[in-house]
């Protein structure tokens, strides 16, 4: 027992016993009081704190199994899709890998909301039961809120952009991004910051609310531009025949066939310069294979223009490479 406390025992009538007084500074309470306390506002206190966590349990197990639900559909869509869904998928930015860590984050976003949500009202209501006057305390709260909402301006800007750019789904793990001070590839996104690496290696932590514009080279489709000189005298029936039966070929080859959504097409004569005639194809493809695709149809253009005794453009006054295609 403290120091100052002292134990009394208080009469309660003839031939009654005595009950033990506890008087703290002046306060006296009595056992009946204590039990009474208990029976009432006690239980409605720990009444309070039970509701309280089987909210937070309930509703937290309500997000998880949201959130599991979305990530299975999305794997589930994905895996039924044949080429045209899985192009389609990449297009939308459905990819697996890609719902699940944004679902998983809007999902651990709104976990912590609940639990703050329904922790703060469960404070409340308890300091109401145990008596404390609300008043002060809520406008002390209010205007130490103020206070660190000015100091700490930049922190709620950084999570209301990350909160945004979640649920408009700007960009996800694995997208190669520019915004503006760095262009890489996203390696992990959070609500405060965005982490990323350039093509150097160096790895970029950007703020959320300091991007002002996002490029997202990953997202949508990305197209795979070949441009085939060949010489003018040439019949461009002929090349363009030539190039069309290596696009539908490509189209089908299976190494290929995830990366593009459909076979690549042949534009006809783009451009007619001097001796050079210049045949464009055109291929849309997944995000981000843009390049591998221009490449390996380069490469077989060239190939078959070379079988058929295609004529490579005339060489400049300054030389170039003994014939072939440049």
């Amino acid at each position: 027992m403290p120091v100052g406390d002292v134990l009394s025992v208080v009469p309660r009538g003839a031939g009654l016993p005595a009950l033990p007084t506890l008087s703290l500074k002046g306060v006296t309470l009595t056992l009946e009081q204590v039990q009474e306390w208990l029976l009432t506002d006690g239980l409605r206190v720990l009444l309070t704190i039970v509701m309280a966590v089987v909210a937070v349990w309930a509703l937290r197990r309500l997000i998880d199994r949201v959130v599991a639900t979305m990530t299975s559909k999305s794997a589930r869509r994905l895996a039924e899709s044949g080429r045209a869904g899985k192009a389609l998928a990449n297009a939308a930015g459905l990819a697996t890998e890609r719902q699940r860590q944004r679902v998983e984050t809007i999902g651990s976003l709104l976990r912590s909301v609940v639990t703050f949500t329904v922790g703060t009202m469960a404070g409340l209501t308890i300091m109401a039961l145990l008596g404390i006057p609300l008043g002060p305390l809520l406008a002390s709260a209010g205007v130490a809120g103020v206070a660190i909402g000015f100091g700490a301006q930049s922190l709620v800007k950084d999570f209301l952009a990350g909160i945004f750019m979640i649920l408009e789904d700007q960009y996800g793990v694995g997208d190669v991004i520019d915004t503006g001070e760095a262009v890489g590839t996203v390696e992990e996104v959070t609500l405060r910051i965005t982490r990323l690496r350039d093509a150097d290696g160096v790895t970029w932590y950007v703020r959320n609310g300091e991007i002002i514009r996002i490029g997202n080279k990953s997202q949508g489709f990305s197209t795979a531009i070949v441009d085939m000189p060949v010489s003018y005298t040439e019949n461009a029936e002929r090349v363009i025949a030539i190039i069309r039966e290596v696009s539908v070929t490509m189209g089908e080859d299976a190494e290929w066939s995830d990366r593009l959504s459909e076979a690549p097409k042949v534009l006809g004569v783009e451009t007619i310069s001097g001796a050079t005639m210049t045949i464009r194809t055109i291929a849309q493809c997944a995000p981000g294979e843009n390049f591998a695709v221009q490449r390996e149809l380069r490469e077989r253009i060239k190939n078959a223009l070379d079988a058929a005794g295609v004529q490579a453009p005339p060489l400049g006054p300054f030389g170039g490479p003994p014939g072939g295609h440049p």
